[in-house]
């Protein structure tokens, strides 16, 4: 079990982030530290809304070996947990897999690494990544550095091009065939990076009343997370070094493509 900074995780301090940290064994051990706490059973809903947000929980309620053994066949950790000195139950646990890009949060992001990334992606789509909605881009880019280039697959290894580059500076590539072009994404893990608090003359009794104030006046935010993208029609005539892309920065020397002019998609 990791550990959040420097303090041990206990079930008061997790979270729906951290929470990714842990593995099934954990739970239960968390679990029995804090049996002796006065107020678990009243907690037990918050503290199972967040293991839950990681984790796949089913009560065991026949406690016979034979069914115990049709969860362990499933993956699951089998324990008991107390809820207070006169209940005890049994839970069948299983870590929530991250196998779509569907299954990707803000608060799992940070917690796969880039090459499980570009596991996720190559399992899930072949369109490249203009085929993912906006929110999956968003929540990715939380927390990888990503970059995209289309190019003639002949060209895409060129000796001193981008791809070397990216590759040398720790990026994970997935390649995606697209005729005679490739799709290259580039993801490295974003650094986390403290940053200082800044006031501009707003007091600290300010900030708490402006915390206070009702907010109903908000303006409210369309949630389009669960939307789902039409499959872009893909068509390989309309991939000429006209219309030919990357999102990062490259001169057409690094690119080794004397007259083709790169065009610069985004900025990071």
């Amino acid at each position: 079990m990791k550990e959040s900074g420097k303090t041990a995780l206990t079930l008061k301090t997790l979270s729906k982030s951290n929470v990714w940290d842990i593995q099934e064994n954990d739970v239960f051990r968390l679990w029995e530290t804090a049996e002796k706490d006065s107020d678990l059973k009243e907690n037990m809903r918050h503290y199972t809304d967040i293991l839950r947000s990681a984790f796949d929980i089913e009560e065991i309620k026949i406690d016979k070996p034979e069914v115990i053994k049709k969860y362990e066949e499933r993956g699951f950790k089998v324990g008991s947990i107390r809820i207070d000195e006169s209940q005890k139950i049994k839970w069948g646990i299983k870590k929530r897999p991250i196998l779509r890009v569907t299954d990707l949060t803000y608060e799992n992001i940070r917690h796969i690494s880039a090459a499980k990334l570009m596991e996720v992606i190559d399992r899930n789509f072949g369109g490249g990544w203009d085929s993912l909605s906006q929110s999956i881009q968003d929540i990715i880019q939380s927390g990888f550095d990503v970059s995209t280039t289309t190019l003639p697959k002949d060209r895409l290894h060129n000796p001193g091009g981008m791809y070397e580059k990216k590759v040398a500076d720790g990026f994970e590539v997935l390649e995606i065939p697209k005729g005679s072009w490739v799709e290259a994404i580039f993801a490295k893990e974003k650094q986390i990076v403290e940053r200082p608090r800044t006031r501009f003359g707003v007091e600290d009794e300010d900030i708490e009343n402006f915390n206070d104030e009702d907010d109903e006046d908000a303006p409210e935010i369309e949630d389009h997370y669960n939307d789902q993208d039409e499959d872009d029609d893909y068509d390989e005539d309309k991939l000429t070094e006209e219309s030919y892309r990357t999102t990062f920065d490259e001169t057409p020397e690094d690119l080794d493509l004397d007259a083709v002019e790169v065009a610069d998609d985004s900025e990071y």
